[in-house]
C-alpha cells in the first residue's frame, strides 16, 4: 500500500484507523466496555497483523450509541440488542419503502409520463 492509499482512506468510515485504546479514548470509555460490545456481537472489530483489534469510525459511532444507553443505565447486553433492533427496522423501513416506490412505478407506469 502506497501513502497515497492510505491517505485515501482517511474518509472511508469502514476504515478500521483506530487501535483499542485510541478508540476507548476517543469515546471516553474503557476498554473492557468495547469488549463488552464486541462478545455481545454489537460491532466486530478487524484485527491487525499482530492481532490487535482495530476500529473504524463506524462502529466508533455504534459504540458511542451503546455507551449513551449504558450511561442512562441500560445493561450492556440490552443496549446492544437495541441497537441491533434499530438497525434492522431501519433496513427494513428502507427496503419497504423501495419496495414502494417499485410498485408505484409498475401499477401506472403512464402516471409518470
Amino acid at each position: 500500500m502506497t501513502a497515497d492509499d492510505s491517505f485515501g482512506r482517511l474518509d472511508d468510515d469502514d476504515y478500521p484507523a483506530y487501535t483499542m485504546g485510541r478508540a476507548a479514548e476517543i469515546l471516553g470509555t474503557t476498554q473492557g466496555f468495547l469488549r463488552a460490545i464486541g462478545e455481545a456481537r454489537l460491532i466486530t472489530p478487524l484485527r491487525s497483523a499482530g492481532g490487535h483489534r482495530r476500529y473504524s469510525r463506524y462502529q466508533l459511532r455504534i459504540a458511542a450509541r451503546a455507551r449513551e444507553l449504558v450511561d442512562q443505565g441500560t445493561p450492556v447486553e440490552a443496549a446492544c440488542r437495541i441497537i441491533i433492533l434499530e438497525d434492522q427496522l431501519e433496513e427494513a423501513q428502507r427496503i419497504n419503502a423501495e419496495h414502494h416506490r417499485h410498485a408505484l412505478g409498475t401499477v401506472n407506469p403512464q402516471a409518470a409520463a
